[in-house]
């Protein structure tokens, strides 16, 4: 069984204008949102073995704060840059590339690439919100099989839920 997580970063700032898009920063909704679906996922014991995130401050910043919710070491993170600007396509490369050996991943980045990428992968999905995580269970050993077949359990978790 692999379980895949695809992260939408919380809600960010757009107070600064000249801010290149890359250094915007998590705002208050979105510092006050990732810790609760974070704590949301502990609860259901949806700990990841990996998280890979996107370089930008804001994806980065809430897979930070997820991590610290769900006892992942901050220093584990990857940082992937083709998780920002990126394609479906993109993002179903960097899972297809990851270890067999991990059984559970998450993914921290954007829209509206996650969303397409979750529709994809199950149309019960067409939107994912800020700070919204969709958890896909796939009955496989490879991770070259998602996106290749249906996952056995999709479920969607966001910061309303609570």
């Amino acid at each position: 069984m692999k379980t895949l997580f695809l992260v939408r970063h919380a809600k960010s700032s757009r107070d600064a204008p000249l801010l290149p898009d890359r250094d915007r920063p998590l705002n208050e909704r979105g510092m006050r949102d990732a810790p609760k679906v974070g704590a949301q996922l502990a609860k259901r014991d949806a700990r990841p073995d990996l998280i890979v995130s996107s370089p930008a401050r804001r994806a980065l910043a809430t897979a930070e704060i997820f991590a610290g919710k769900l006892d992942y070491r901050l220093k584990d993170i990857v940082v992937e840059d083709r998780l920002y600007a990126a394609t479906p396509d993109d993002l179903l490369a960097v899972v297809h590339e990851l270890d067999d050996k991990v059984k559970r991943v998450m993914l921290f980045g954007h829209n509206p690439e996650l969303t397409e990428l979750a529709h994809r992968l199950s149309a019960r999905i067409d939107d994912m919100p800020t700070c919204a995580v969709v958890e896909f269970a796939f009955d496989t050993r490879s991770w070259s099989n998602v996106g290749v077949q249906e996952p056995a359990k999709v479920t969607l978790h966001h910061p309303r839920e609570s």
